[in-house]
C-alpha cells in the first residue's frame, strides 16, 4: 500500500472538518449532532484534484446514523486540462450511476459556492476498497504485485468488461457534453480539446515536435470512428477492487466526452504498456491481458470493431505528450526530453 500523498494542494484538515459539519447541516436537515473525522488524502493516486477521504456521523429520528463521504473540490491554480469539466464531472457521474452500467460512486451533492471551500466542490459516497496505484507502481509493489496470476487475469478481466460497458451509458442526455461548434462530438470532439492543450502548452515556449506530431495524426486520419462516450483517464488505476478483484467502482470521471467509442480502449492499451508491460527491468506481468487480448475481449463485450485502433493509440500517446508537458510546468520541474518524444510520437 503506498504512503505518498501526490495530492497539488493540501489544507488543514481539522479546519476543512469544521466547514463540513455546517455545510452538511444544511443538506442534513433533519440531522442533528452532526460529526465529520477520519478526513485523509488517498495515498498513490490522485494528482490533478484535491480528494478527500471523510466519516460522517449524525443522529436522524432517535437513530444514530453514519456514511463514509469524498469530497472533491475544483481545481484553482493547478489546472491540468483545457476544459473546465467540473459541473460536467458531476453530471456524468449521476447519469452514469442512474443507468447502472458500470459501477460508480453514488454522487450526494454539488456545491457551487466557492466562498465554502475556496472552490466549487461535490461530495459522493465513500466506496472501500483497493486501487492498482501508480506510486509506487502497481506492478513492482503493493497488491497486485503480490497476487497470483490468476487473481490479476480476473482483476484485467473484470477491468476490460467494465471498459467496454462504459459504452452502453444512454447517450441521449448527455447533450451537456457536447463540445464547442464545429467539434460537438465525435473525434473532432475529443482532437479539438487536445489542440487547443497544446496551444496553451505553446504559450510558454514553441513544441515542434508536438505541432508535428498533430500533423501526422491528420495526414492519416482514421475511418473508423464509431459514437460513444468517452472516460478520460482509461486505466486500471482509475478502478477500485473488492477482495475478489472484481471491479467495484470506476473512478475520475474529469474529461468525459462524446468523443468516441475508441479513445478510451486506445488509452487503456497504451497505459497497460506502460505499467505493467514488459520493460528492460521486469516482464510482462503475468496474468494481465497483452494487447491484443484487450482488444479481442473489448470487442466481445462491445460488439464494436477496432478496426484502426492504431491510430487512437498514436493520438492517446499525443495525449499523454501534452499533459506530461504541462504538469513539468505546473510542477515546476524539468519537461520532457524532446528526442524521446519524437520517438514515441513517431515524428523523430
Amino acid at each position: 500500500m503506498s504512503d505518498v500523498i501526490v495530492a497539488p494542494a493540501q489544507r488543514e484538515l481539522e479546519q476543512l472538518a469544521r466547514t463540513l459539519e455546517i455545510w452538511l447541516a444544511c443538506k442534513l436537515p433533519e440531522a442533528r449532532d452532526i460529526r465529520v473525522t477520519g478526513l485523509d488524502y488517498p495515498r498513490g493516486a490522485g494528482q490533478s484534484h484535491e480528494t478527500i477521504l471523510f466519516d460522517a456521523a449524525w443522529r436522524e429520528g432517535g437513530a444514530s446514523l453514519s456514511q463514509g463521504m469524498v469530497v472533491r473540490i475544483k481545481p484553482s491554480s493547478f489546472v491540468l486540462y483545457a476544459d473546465d469539466l467540473f459541473l460536467e464531472q458531476y453530471e456524468i457521474m449521476c447519469a452514469i450511476h442512474a443507468s447502472g452500467a458500470v459501477p460508480i460512486a453514488r454522487p450526494l451533492w454539488l456545491e457551487v459556492d466557492a466562498s465554502i471551500l475556496g472552490a466549487p466542490f461535490f461530495v459522493m459516497e465513500k466506496v472501500t476498497g483497493r486501487v492498482p496505484v501508480s506510486i509506487p507502481p502497481y506492478a513492482e509493489a503493493g497488491w497486485v504485485a503480490e497476487a497470483s496470476a490468476s487473481e490479476r487475469r480476473t482483476m484485467w478481466e473484470s477491468g476490460v468488461r467494465n471498459l467496454a460497458a462504459i459504452q452502453n451509458v444512454p447517450r441521449d442526455d448527455l447533450s451537456f457534453l457536447l463540445g464547442r461548434d464545429g467539434a460537438r462530438q465525435g473525434l473532432e470532439q475529443e482532437f479539438d480539446r487536445y489542440v487547443r492543450l497544446f496551444e496553451i502548452i505553446e504559450r510558454e515556449r514553441p513544441w515542434a515536435v508536438l505541432a508535428n506530431a498533430i500533423a501526422r495524426l491528420r495526414s492519416l486520419w482514421p475511418d473508423n470512428q464509431p459514437a460513444g462516450l468517452v472516460w478520460g483517464d482509461a486505466r486500471i488505476g482509475n478502478m477500485m477492487f473488492g477482495e475478489d478483484f472484481r471491479v467495484i467502482a470506476v473512478l475520475d470521471w474529469e474529461q468525459p466526452s462524446l468523443g468516441g467509442a475508441l479513445h478510451d480502449l486506445a488509452w487503456w492499451i497504451v497505459n497497460g504498456e506502460t505499467m505493467h508491460g514488459a520493460t528492460d527491468r521486469r516482464p510482462h506481468l503475468a496474468g494481465m491481458g497483452r494487447r491484443e487480448d484487450t482488444i479481442a475481449l473489448w470487442q466481445d463485450v462491445t460488439g464494436l470493431s477496432a478496426d484502426g485502433i492504431e491510430w487512437y493509440e498514436d493520438f492517446t500517446r499525443f495525449k499523454m505528450s501534452c499533459l506530461s508537458v504541462r504538469m513539468a510546468s505546473l510542477r515546476g520541474s524539468a519537461p520532457p526530453d524532446e528526442a524521446a518524444l519524437a520517438r514515441r510520437l513517431k515524428v523523430a
